[in-house]
């Protein structure tokens, strides 16, 4: 039933999602499919024992000193496969594997065996006045320190076994707790059983719904077909419409700039000659005048002859550099340009830009059929969704094994009362075990307390008092119980030694370090006509690799269970998530959208020609080297505010005069002049400079400029009339594969969910830790082992007990008859009575005899 649920589940999921061989593979945008719905488990399967793991630690320790060989897999597997036996060294490999067990359980036999009889030797022995059944007692020198020896020896056995019985019951009750505890633990399995089991059809219907989510993205790309594929394609066909169309822009700011610079050289050269002719007379009219001052009398005086013949031979100077009387009209070219300027180029090109930049709107006004029926097909692919996801019997199958669950957690439930009541059996007789170990330790330590006590060292043997009698009786008691109890106590030591000890180094051990399930997925094991025993039972396919470690090891990290099972050798998941059916259908239709973009015009015709009218406006024609020369001079030979300081320095070196004032109102005319007329002209010829310049550098090469220009702009009008359906081609297939990008993306994503998300199978791997690791090892196997252990370690330390008892005894009890001797003899160790209750000494023989 579970493995029809698993398969369901993937072909639920399959039918929702397609995998489409990639051609290219942009990056699409990212889908966010948020989480799959998952709940907690509750179930932690890990036990922590408390104190009492330094117990189970030590037991451990022991069983390893006992048993330190590794796990016996090939011995297991002849076992498993009835094969034991076949070879003549497995009977050898299995003692030796088994010897600690198999010494050790000897060793309890012998004791089980011999305790008894060796105690009913001791009673008949006694019974016959022998074995310290005479109540007599020799009298030693050393009696005293025999006697504190016997007693810290029997204290110290039987402290010894205090700590096992403590260790025994610790152990008996821990297993009681865990018992009685234990059904929390089964319920919170139970609980996470149901919530794989329920949490499922929610974690199926959440993968099913975020076909929405890449629904709701196609769709919105659709509906903005125009910024999307539109604006691609403009991208790519602006690459070179748009530098040819700069280009004209550039030309028809170009065709201004020059109007304007022939506007300034025509004003400027007209200001420079008319400029230059009042110049030329002014200058004139300052030499006359100057020279009529010099040839004034004063001037043949003898200190201003030399001055004024110096200043005669520089009014040379004062005259005019440049003539631009002679510098051509540009007056035609003038003309041409404003008849170009007639037609607004600047306004055609941006008629050029507002059709390329309507290109998205194009794509969309041509693409709305084929829109529509790429959203219908869309729309089905949802509504064969939602009508698959209603024939499918999900739920039904869930609901039967949610039955079949609710069943096994009733009858476990009903049957756990049962289990407390038989584990309180147990307890009580691991208790009555303790018990006796308690009754014996109680007559010993009473027998020690009384003894102790009541001795009196100047008492005689046949005199001691009725306390120290009384504990030498319970030492003796202790004894009987010893030899009673004790082979019963090495009985049950010894069964749950060789079955604890074999569960925690068979079972438990192997299950930690998973050797176990190495040995479970031995080929041929479990079924001789099966190589792999999970994969026969789950896919009928016993070659298919899939072992227990494996998908116990899946299972436990909280993989999905198609990944733990290894479900893709039954249903391929490539080949069940797969609508290629839709996709192709949807690529096909995007594939054979056509966009025309003819109606796209750059520039036309009216625009092209006066591009051609510019090119022979005759601006290249201008004598540029002419003007260039004039503009390089100055306006006079002479920096006329140099001369006039130098004419008013000189009338200084004149005598105070006529002359001297004159020559510097002369100066200061040639100054008026200068500002009035020469600054102007430098204006006017910095003006013409640049204009020049900028029409010598737009001239340059101007009419292949301007074909190139035109060039540009044809290949760009070519390219969208005739190549622009390659480009659409290459950005409706990129655009495609952006829209199947977003499927791929869900199919993606849903693997990935089957994989690791949808039906986590923690919970198995929750039951199995339950029922093995804490249940059989934790809880039975190391209570067990600790109470053997307890148990075994008490009961073996019963034999030291019973010799110290039996010899301790001896001075603790009343003695009917005891030894005389002579004070002159012996000192004064003995004791010196003529008759004791009547009964006659016997002679002393012997100081060294033994009782």
């Amino acid at each position: 039933m579970a493995v029809e649920l698993c398969l369901l589940l993937l072909l639920f999921c399959g039918s929702t999602i397609s995998e489409v061989q990639p051609i290219y593979k942009p990056p699409p945008g990212t889908l966010d499919f948020g989480f799959v719905p998952s709940k907690t488990y509750d179930t932690g399967a890990y036990h922590e024992p408390g104190a009492i793991g330094i117990l189970f630690k030590i037991v451990h320790a022991f069983l390893y000193l006992v048993q330190p060989n590794t796990f016996p897999q090939d011995l297991i597997r002849k076992l498993a496969q009835q094969q034991f036996g076949n070879t003549q060294g497995d009977y050898q490999k299995a003692i030796y594997y088994e010897i600690g067990f198999i010494v050790s359980a000897a060793l309890g036999l012998l004791f089980i065996l011999l305790l008894p009889l060796v105690g009913l030797c001791f009673c008949m022995c006694r019974c016959c006045d022998n074995c310290g059944g005479e109540m007599h007692q020799r009298q030693k020198k050393n009696a005293d320190c025999q006697r504190s020896c016997f007693a810290t020896f029997l204290f110290v056995a039987s402290l010894i076994i205090s700590v096992g019985v403590l260790c025994a019951y610790a152990a008996n009750q821990h297993l009681t707790n865990q018992v009685r505890g234990a059904k929390k633990l089964v319920n919170s399995n139970f609980k996470d059983l149901k919530i794989f089991l329920n949490d499922t059809p929610a974690q199926i219907d959440y993968l099913v719904s975020q076909y929405n989510t890449t629904k709701d993205k196609a769709l919105s790309d659709l509906n903005n077909v125009g910024p999307v594929l539109g604006t691609r394609v403009q991208e790519q066909l602006g690459k070179e419409v748009r530098p040819a169309l700069d280009a004209a822009l550039t030309m028809a700011g170009a065709i201004r700039e020059t109007k304007e610079a022939l506007e300034n050289v025509s004003v400027s050269v007209e200001v420079l000659q008319e400029g230059t002719e009042r110049l030329h007379a002014n200058l004139t009219d300052v030499k006359m005048h100057l020279s009529n001052t010099l040839n004034d009398s004063a001037c043949n005086a003898a200190q201003a002859a030399s001055t004024c013949n110096i200043i005669k031979n520089s009014l040379e100077q004062l005259n005019i550099n440049a003539n631009f009387s002679g510098l051509p009209g540009v007056s035609s070219q003038l003309a041409k340009v404003n008849d170009v300027l007639k037609i607004d180029l600047s306004s055609l090109v941006q008629k050029g830009y507002a059709a390329f930049n309507d290109t998205p709107d194009l794509v969309v006004n041509q693409t709305r059929n084929i829109l529509s029926d790429i959203k219908s097909v869309l729309e089905s692919i949802g509504s064969n969704i939602t009508t698959f996801t209603r024939a499918l019997p999900v739920q039904k199958i869930l609901a039967d094994l949610m039955v079949h669950l609710t069943q096994t957690e009733a009858y476990v439930q009903d049957y756990f009362p049962v289990v407390e009541q038989y584990d309180f059996y147990r307890w009580l007789g691991c208790l009555i075990l303790c018990c006796m170990l308690v009754l014996i330790l109680v007559f010993y330590y009473l027998g020690l307390l009384c003894g102790t006590c009541g001795y009196d060292k100047h008492a005689s043997p046949t005199t001691r008092g009725c306390i120290s009698n009384t504990g030498g009786n319970f030492l003796m008691a202790g004894v009987g119980f010893s030899f009673l109890f004790s082979w019963v106590l090495m009985i049950v030591v010894v069964l749950t030694f060789v079955t604890g000890g074999n569960v925690e180094k068979l079972v438990c051990e192997p299950f930690e370090d998973k050797n176990l399930f190495k040995v479970l997925d031995t080929p041929y094991l479990l079924n001789k006509h099966w190589k792999n025993y999970l994969a026969g039972i789950i896919f009928k396919n016993p070659n298919v690799n899939l072992t227990f470690e494996k998908v116990y090891s899946d299972c436990k990290e909280n993989k999905g269970i198609y990944t733990s099972l290894h479900l893709e050798h039954l249903f391929n998941i490539n080949e069940l998530l797969n609508i290629s059916m839709y996709t192709e259908d949807v690529a096909f239709r995007i594939e054979h959208i056509q966009i025309n973009l003819s109606k796209i015009i750059l520039l036309d015709e009216i625009g092209k020609e006066n591009l051609l009218n510019f090119s022979s406006s005759g601006v290249d024609g201008i004598d540029f080297s002419a003007y260039l020369t004039e503009i390089n001079k100055s306006v006079t030979k002479v920096d006329l505010l140099s001369f006039a300081n130098d004419l008013e320095a000189r009338a200084d070196q004149l005598p105070k005069g006529a002359l001297e004032n004159a020559l510097k109102g002369h100066a200061n005319n040639i100054r008026m002049i200068h500002n009035q007329q020469v600054v102007p002209l430098e204006q006017a010829m910095s003006t013409l400079n640049q204009s020049i310049r900028l029409l010598k550098r737009t001239s340059s090469e101007l009419m292949v400029k301007v074909k190139n220009v035109i060039s540009a702009v044809n290949a760009a009008q070519n390219l969208i009339n005739n190549n622009a359906s390659q480009v659409i081609v290459q950005e409706t297939k990129k655009y495609m594969d952006t829209i199947i990008g977003y499927f791929e993306q869900y199919t993606e994503w849903v693997k990935e969910s089957i994989s690791m998300e949808v039906a986590a199978c923690k919970p198995i791997a929750n039951v199995i830790d339950t029922a093995v690791d804490i249940f059989l090892c934790s809880y039975i196997a190391d209570s067990v082992n600790t109470f053997w252990f307890g148990l075994g370690g008490s009961s073996m330390f019963l034999i030291p007990a019973i010799i110290f008892a039996v010899k301790l005894s001896k001075y603790y009890r009343r003695m009917d008859t005891e030894d005389v001797y002579d004070d002159t003899e012996n000192g004064n160790n003995g004791y010196h009575k003529e008759h004791l209750y009547g009964i006659h000494n016997p002679v002393f023989t012997s100081s060294v005899e033994q009782w």
